[in-house]
């Protein structure tokens, strides 16, 4: 059976760099609460007068495709995963073929929010095995900034949203090559729609988009913080051991593991779960707040960059977010 490998990784974050002291002037908050409860000390936002989902995207592609030694003309497909597009339509799949000036290739938009990457690197994987395209563009990317409400009320969200962008290039592995993606698993259970979402504009409306939805914070997320933490520390292990028992293998075989940066503290208790060492795990919620989407592929990319994920590693990948979604990759790297 073909399988298919990851074979460039790229990201770009915005220069702007928001600290938890210049949140500290807005609303009331404080370093120290801010690092306690979600372990970020900074983050990046965008710079609206340069920066796009879509060009953001582009410039983490180009580096992918150099990592690849592809020339960017040779994509074949792209699979982009947002849930902060340019435009409520079309995708930004579209916008980023554009940037790159690959007219005609197909675009595929993804929205399954912390999920995503993994969501859009399983169904570009499946592209590979089944011999439609060679090339595929896997983007993980988001601008958060803009939505939200940096003021009291929005303080538990706000402190912890960012932006950037990660990408992956998928290729065929060769039949005796040991770099391959081993496998994917994906879960949702929508009864919890709404401990995490944004339910402003919706089409299910008189109006789309009213002076009190805005009033109303209809429009910024909502997140049930203690719902989402218990929820996802039983899914992340879960969707991590899925993976490893598909593949008759253990968590002593894992290299790197790299979780959705959503929390530092969902994080570091699955790690104590499944009893791996600091080395085994990468983190950079720190430096860059959680990019939904992107975080994932922005982590891979830095994780190379840092001589952490090196060929020959087996890489798990993980993540929860809204939805509720899961989602766990086994990659041979």
């Amino acid at each position: 059976m073909i399988k298919a490998k990851v074979a460039g990784i790229g990201h770009y974050v915005p220069e702007k760099v928001v600290t938890n002291f210049d949140l500290e002037k807005v609303m009331d908050t404080s370093d120290q609460w801010i690092r306690e409860r979600t372990g970020i000390s900074e983050r990046r936002y965008f710079n609206p007068e340069t920066d796009t989902v879509a060009n953001m995207a582009a410039k983490a592609a180009r580096k992918a495709a150099d990592q690849a030694s592809l020339d960017i003309k040779d994509i074949d497909f792209i699979v982009f995963a947002t849930i902060t597009p340019d435009y409520f339509f079309p995708g930004s799949g579209v916008l980023l073929q554009r940037e790159l000036g690959l007219e005609g290739i197909g675009a595929l938009d993804i929205r399954n929010a912390c999920s995503g990457f993994i969501y859009a690197l399983s169904v570009a994987e499946q592209y590979i095995k089944t011999e439609s395209y060679r090339n595929i563009l896997v983007i993980g990317a988001e601008i958060q900034s803009s939505a939200l409400e940096l003021t009291d009320r929005g303080r538990g969200v706000s402190v912890i949203f960012a932006d950037g962008a990660g990408a992956v290039i998928l290729q065929p592995a060769a039949a005796d090559e040991n770099q391959k993606i081993l496998s994917t698993h994906l879960h949702a259970d929508g009864r919890y729609a709404e401990e995490l979402y944004v339910k402003d504009p919706g089409s299910s409306r008189h109006e789309r988009l009213t002076k009190e939805m805005i009033d109303e914070v209809g429009i910024r997320a909502h997140m049930n913080g203690n719902m989402v933490f218990k929820h996802a520390v039983v899914k992340f292990q879960e969707v991590i051991m899925e993976a490893l028992t598909a593949n008759n293998l253990e968590v002593s075989d894992i290299d790197l593991l790299i979780p959705h940066q959503a929390n530092l503290r969902i994080s570091q208790f699955i790690q104590k779960q499944l009893g791996l060492s600091d080395e085994r795990v990468f983190n950079n919620i720190m430096h860059y707040g959680n990019t939904t989407a992107a975080s994932i592929p922005i982590a891979m990319s830095e994780a190379r960059e840092k001589g952490r994920l090196k060929e020959g590693d087996l890489l798990c990948i993980a993540a929860f977010g809204s939805g509720f979604t899961w989602a766990s990759g086994l990659i041979q790297f």
